[in-house]
C-alpha cells in the first residue's frame, strides 16, 4: 500500500499511549497521557503542513482510510443496497442504494475497497468492470424517475484493465456514464474521498459540484502509470506525482474542482467520526445550492464547468 515512513513519529506516539493503558489506575498516567498526545497533535500539524505530493497520495491511499461504506454507515440513514446492471452481473466494487441525508431521500453510489486480503479480492481492489459503471447509471436513472439527488463517492486506482473487462466493453460503459450524467436532470454532487484514477474515476465524477477530501488525489493517470509512459520506470512515481498536480489544493487552484474538505489532524484516517462529520456539512451546503436551481440552468451549468476545463487563452 505504499512506504509511510512520514507518519513514523505518530506511529511511534500512539504505540506508547496504547503501551501506558496498561497502567491507567497509576495517578501518573494520565499526566504521561496528555504530554504525549500534546506532542502527537504537535507532530501532526508539522507533519501534514508540509506533505508532498506523492506523500498525499500515500495518504490518500491508506490502508486506514474510510471508504465509501464507512461513510455511508456515519452520514446516512435506512441505507438499502442495490446490485446488479440488469445485463451480466454484479459488481462490488461499486456499491450503491437508497438512503436518507438529514430526512431526504438520496440515492448514494461509490467505489469500494476491501480492508484484507480477501475483501480486496472481492472488491477488485475498487477497479470496476463495466457492469460496476452500468449498475451505476441504472441507479442514477432511478433516481431521476423519482426525482432524488445523487451523491457519488469517488475511490478507485482506476477502471479494471483485464480482458474480460475490455471484452464487455469497458471504454463504452464509462462513456456513456460521461454523457448521461452530463444530462441527468436532478442535483448531483461527486466527492473523492481518497484515490481518483483516471476514467474509472470520472465515470462517476460528471456533476454539479465536484468536492475533494483535503488529503485525496484525482489525475488522469496514477503516479506509477505516468513515470512508466514517460521515464520508462515506474520507480520515478515520486517526480510524476510532483508534475501531475494532482492534489486537492493544486486542483481547486486549476478550477477543477469546487470545494476542497478540510481533513481532522493527521488525516481522515485518523479519525473516521470527524471526517464523516467534515464531508456531511459540505455535501449538505452543496447539496442545497444545486437544489435551488431549475433543472435546465442547472444541466447547462453542469455542461459549461466541463466544456471549460482544459480551455486555456492567452
Amino acid at each position: 500500500m505504499g512506504n509511510y515512513n512520514f507518519e513514523a513519529p505518530i506511529i511511534d506516539l500512539l504505540r506508547e499511549i496504547e503501551d501506558l493503558s496498561l497502567y491507567a489506575d497509576r495517578p501518573e498516567t494520565a499526566e504521561k497521557v496528555n504530554r504525549i498526545k500534546e506532542k502527537l497533535n504537535r507532530f501532526r500539524r508539522e507533519i501534514f503542513s508540509k506533505l508532498t505530493p506523492w506523500q498525499v497520495t500515500m495518504v490518500a491511499r491508506h490502508p486506514q482510510r474510510p471508504y465509501t461504506l464507512d461513510y455511508i454507515e456515519r452520514i446516512f440513514t435506512d441505507f438499502t443496497e442495490m446490485h446488479g446492471d440488469r445485463k451480466f452481473a454484479d459488481d462490488p466494487a461499486i456499491v450503491g442504494g437508497m438512503a436518507n441525508f438529514d430526512g431526504q431521500p438520496v440515492m448514494i453510489i461509490g467505489h469500494q475497497k476491501g480492508r484484507d486480503s480477501k475483501q480486496r479480492i472481492y472488491r477488485n481492489f475498487g477497479m470496476p468492470n463495466p457492469e460496476g459503471y452500468r449498475k451505476a447509471l441504472r441507479l442514477m436513472k432511478f433516481a431521476e424517475k423519482f426525482k432524488h439527488p445523487v451523491i457519488t463517492m469517488i475511490d478507485t486506482p482506476g477502471a479494471f484493465p483485464g480482458i474480460g473487462a475490455e471484452e464487455r466493453g469497458q471504454s463504452e460503459a464509462i462513456a456513456v456514464n460521461l454523457r448521461e450524467m452530463a444530462r441527468l436532470k436532478i442535483p448531483t454532487v461527486a466527492v473523492v474521498i481518497g484515490e481518483g484514477g483516471s476514467g474509472g474515476a470520472l465515470a462517476l465524477g460528471v456533476t454539479d459540484r465536484v468536492l475533494m477530501m483535503q488529503y485525496s488525489i484525482y489525475s488522469v493517470i496514477s503516479p506509477e502509470g505516468c513515470a512508466s509512459i514517460l521515464f520508462r520506470d515506474a520507480g520515478k512515481a515520486e517526480d510524476a506525482a510532483q508534475n501531475l498536480h494532482l492534489t486537492s489544493a493544486d486542483l481547486m487552484n486549476l478550477g477543477m474542482i469546487d470545494e476542497v474538505i478540510p481533513e481532522p489532524l493527521g488525516g481522515a484516517h485518523s479519525d473516521w467520526d470527524a471526517s464523516a462529520g467534515l464531508l456531511k456539512q459540505a455535501i449538505q451546503r452543496n447539496l442545497t445550492e444545486t437544489s435551488k436551481m431549475h433543472w435546465n440552468d442547472r444541466t447547462h451549468a453542469r455542461y459549461d464547468k466541463f466544456r471549460k476545463m482544459g480551455f486555456f487563452q492567452e
